[in-house]
């Protein structure tokens, strides 16, 4: 297949090199030319995309204005199955479907990263195993569909999730935008620029996913506004609990809330 990936970041370039090692002739675009002549170089890609002319499959990996204004201005050749990898769904296909279209549109959110970004990171191993969340609904092209779940075991997908746009949006404001959140606020502390050798797992952890690119994820998260409100509402909630417990020294009620926490994470891990 011919395949154009717009937008060689971490994610896009690693499509590239994905879809390469599959067999593939893909070809790269981005908004700058540093990262397509770094493509080039590596062999990341066949060549340099300037349309989407005869392209049979188009991943858009690109921040939510962008994307949106690549699905709804794009030229497009009629049936090219095109998707985005956006972090927020619902939004994307009311604009897709609020018109007549001549391209096949699959929305797409693959569960992979890092903690850095840009193409010096990409990996053509990056999907190995991940999650790959694809939100079709009624007006999905079948074969366009099947087309994106082979190219995606080809990629090395382990886990392909289907789902409405809704719940996806739903969903991911619980584990991906609440968990950056809370990374990026709880490194805030005054304390945390002066905790060289007080640091293990634990803080590593918490502070892994703080440094998020603000213009991005500002888009992100008001594009899928309300579910996300209502998670953080909920997570200030229960952490008001605790406070509350600690607040009256009140032992017994801190443990049980510490028990319902593993539980609950217990039962999680098990699905996971």
């Amino acid at each position: 297949m011919k395949i154009v990936v717009y937008g060689l970041g971490i994610i896009g370039a690693s499509l590239c090199m994905a879809l390469t090692r599959a067999g593939h002739t893909v070809y790269g675009k981005n908004r700058s030319r540093a990262p397509v002549a770094y493509a080039l170089e590596r062999r990341m890609i066949a060549g340099e995309a300037q349309t989407y002319a005869g392209a049979d499959a188009v991943f858009l990996a690109l921040p939510p204005d962008v994307t949106a204004r690549e699905l709804d201005e794009g030229k497009f050749d009629e049936g090219t199955v095109v998707c985005d990898i956006c972090g927020v769904k619902a939004c994307l296909e009311t604009l897709v479907y609020a018109k007549p279209r001549v391209y096949r549109y699959v929305g797409l959110h693959p569960m992979a990263g890092k903690e850095t970004s840009g193409i010096r990171s990409a990996d053509a191993r990056l999907f190995e195993g991940a999650n790959l969340v694809i939100t079709p609904c009624a007006r999905t092209d079948a074969e366009a569909l099947s087309c994106v779940r082979t190219l995606a075991r080809e990629m090395g997908f382990g886990r392909i999730v289907e789902c409405s746009a809704e719940e996806h949006d739903r969903k991911i404001a619980l584990t991906s935008q609440l968990a950056h959140i809370v990374s990026n606020a709880y490194a805030k502390s005054e304390q945390a620029q002066a905790c060289a050798g007080f640091t293990g797992g634990s803080f590593q952890d918490m502070t892994r996913i703080a440094g998020v690119d603000e213009r991005m994820w500002t888009q992100l998260y008001r594009a899928n506004r309300e579910n996300l409100l209502g998670e953080l509402d909920g997570l200030i909630a229960r952490l008001g609990e605790y406070r509350e417990a600690l607040a009256r020294d009140d032992g017994e009620v801190l443990s049980a809330l510490l028990r319902e926490g593993r539980e609950a994470a217990a039962g999680f891990l098990q699905k996971k």
